[in-house]
């Protein structure tokens, strides 16, 4: 007891309070042969960075969850690297490199161009400071923005972390991250693991735990609530769960969020919906109670994830995602919002009293511009988002007219996968006849010839319905008239109703040119009724061809 009086009065700390100040961990460097990873799965491009920087002199490790998946045995999607160089130095090493970030200042290393390129996201060893001692601002990352700039080290009232790029040594980087797990550090040329806080123990047990105590980590960065949730959405096919001391803050910690800028919650929405594992963040946000609360967009989706609509369309988006293809954003919240858009649509289209109905275009333009006032908010200023949302949306009425030139134009459109794809999950669930959806996979895919002859027979089907009105008259001027088409002028497919009724074709009328009149200009015919035994109609019907006989 006189002891620790006396230490507190020369400013000295004993042990066990410096450990809990600094709980840095105990460092172990575990081998090939206890952790077992199989150096085959990593991407050459992350061994390359490591491999470059360590040349340079710097230590370099594999970090976060790409060792975490590798200890599992998994082949990781992304590779993060950690490293003792600065962002400054790190792309001094790289032909095409970027300095990214102003909470955390990190570079991204980009190989290949197009669709095909790779990132390797390379992070700076960061020190580990007390909060109490960093530079505090009463605002946030917008009111504040020009208090920050020459900060390196900031926090809010709340406690919140604005500016966090003070570098330091690797354990004390280890102590920043959050879960014990996404805190270990792999060598892939001495393939040495190096663990600080038992994450190789935690793997193994199946276990998410948060490093440090879980309600300050929380407070420190609100963001990791919704981290925890995803990636428990993620590992719960493996078996992982909650360790208690990191749950028990979870949900009541949710309010923190409300200082978070709209932007990133946003980001971190789509995280949660689309990487692959969308249906089990839904039930893992319900099952630890945060059902509501984080993002108003976000709750519109957990509250329609048992609509069958919906519900489809999640599915779809994890199967992509497993499937390594790409997905939007657009397309998922698209169907999310639907039930709102079509709803309003409707209305719109069921006229007043003593009013006509608006056209159906107009009305869904309307009905559109609804949703995203009442449930998008400042999305719809993120314009290419707002912009394939409404493209979706607008497109559906337009697989209606499959006829004249409208299915020609529309399967060229940009969007017509997206658009299509919406129009397959509605017929899945009954909104549209199948038969839709059939005709228009097969129109997307088929050849010129057989288009045509799809957009034929489909006239004919709407011609023999019944009720049909009389078909337009086609003249020459018309884009759609048999004589502009490369075909022959004997082909059955051109025959037309006249106005009377009379199943010719403009061949066989009085006054036209012959079948073999070449190139010549057609000749303007008066229209005029035709008489019960008009002579100059054909006893066979009017077969094409035979008027020049």
């Amino acid at each position: 007891m006189i002891k620790k009086f006396i230490d507190r009065l020369l400013g000295k700390t004993s042990g066990t309070a410096s450990r809990r100040a600094h709980p840095f961990g105990k460092r172990e460097d575990v081998p090939a042969s206890v952790h077992g990873i199989d150096r085959s799965l990593v991407d050459q491009r992350a061994l390359d960075v490591v491999h470059t920087l360590k040349q340079a002199g710097f230590e370099a490790y594999l970090v976060g969850g790409a060792v975490r998946d590798l200890l599992l045995g998994l082949r990781p999607k992304d590779f993060d690297v950690a490293t003792s160089a600065t962002p400054e130095q790190v792309k001094s090493l790289f032909r095409r490199a970027f300095i990214i970030g102003r909470r955390f200042r990190i570079v991204h290393v980009v190989y290949g161009r197009g669709r095909e390129h790779e990132v390797i996201e390379v992070s700076t060893f960061r020190a580990y400071l007390d909060n109490a001692a960093a530079e505090q601002v009463a605002g946030n990352e917008r009111t504040s923005k020009g208090e920050l700039a020459g900060m390196k080290h900031a926090v809010d009232a709340s406690g919140r972390v604005l500016r966090d790029n003070v570098w330091g040594p690797i354990e004390q980087d280890a102590a920043r991250r959050d879960f014990s797990i996404n805190a270990m550090y792999y060598d892939p040329e001495t393939q040495t693991v190096v663990d600080f806080h038992h994450g190789i123990r935690d793997a193994r047990k199946r276990t998410l735990r948060m490093i440090g105590d879980a309600a300050t980590r929380y407070r420190e960065d609100p963001v990791r609530i919704i981290r925890a949730v995803r990636f428990a959405a993620k590992l719960s096919g493996l078996g992982f769960t909650f360790d208690a001391k990191t749950l028990a803050p979870l949900a009541s910690s949710h309010t923190l969020l409300a200082d978070v800028p709209q932007s990133r919650l946003f980001d971190e929405m789509l995280k949660l919906l689309q990487t692959g594992h969308a249906l089990a963040s839904v039930a893992q946000l319900k099952a630890v109670g945060l059902g509501t609360g984080i993002y108003p967009l976000l709750d519109v989706v957990v509250q329609r994830a048992d609509d069958e609509f919906v519900k489809l369309a999640l599915q779809d988006t994890d199967r992509r995602v497993g499937e390594g293809k790409p997905v939007a954003p657009s397309f998922l919240l698209a169907c999310v919002l639907w039930a709102d858009v079509r709803k309003s649509w409707n209305q719109r289209l069921t006229p007043r009293p003593g009013q006509r109905a608006p056209a159906p275009f107009a009305a869904l333009q309307e009905a559109v511009d609804d949703a995203f006032e009442a449930r998008i908010g400042d999305v719809s200023g993120r314009g290419k988002l707002g912009a394939d949302m409404r493209e979706i949306w607008m497109m559906q009425p337009r697989f209606d007219k499959r006829v004249g030139t409208s299915p020609f134009s529309l399967v060229e459109q940009p969007r017509f996968r997206a658009g299509f794809d919406f129009l397959r999950l509605r017929s899945q669930v009954g909104e549209v006849e199948e038969e839709l959806s059939h005709w228009w996979e097969t129109f997307s895919t088929a050849s010129d010839a057989m288009r045509e002859d799809m957009v034929d027979a489909q006239r004919r089907d709407n011609l023999a319905k019944p009720g049909a009105g009389k078909a337009r008259r086609v003249k020459r001027t018309d884009a759609d008239h048999p004589a502009s088409a490369p075909v022959e002028p004997a082909d059955p497919r051109f025959r037309q109703q006249d106005d009377d009724g009379d199943d010719s074709t403009d061949e066989s009328a009085p006054g036209s040119a012959p079948a073999d009149a070449g190139d010549a200009p057609a000749k303007k015919r008066r229209r005029r009724r035709r008489k019960p035994n008009d002579a100059g109609r054909a006893d066979n019907g009017g077969a094409p061809g035979e008027a020049g006989d």
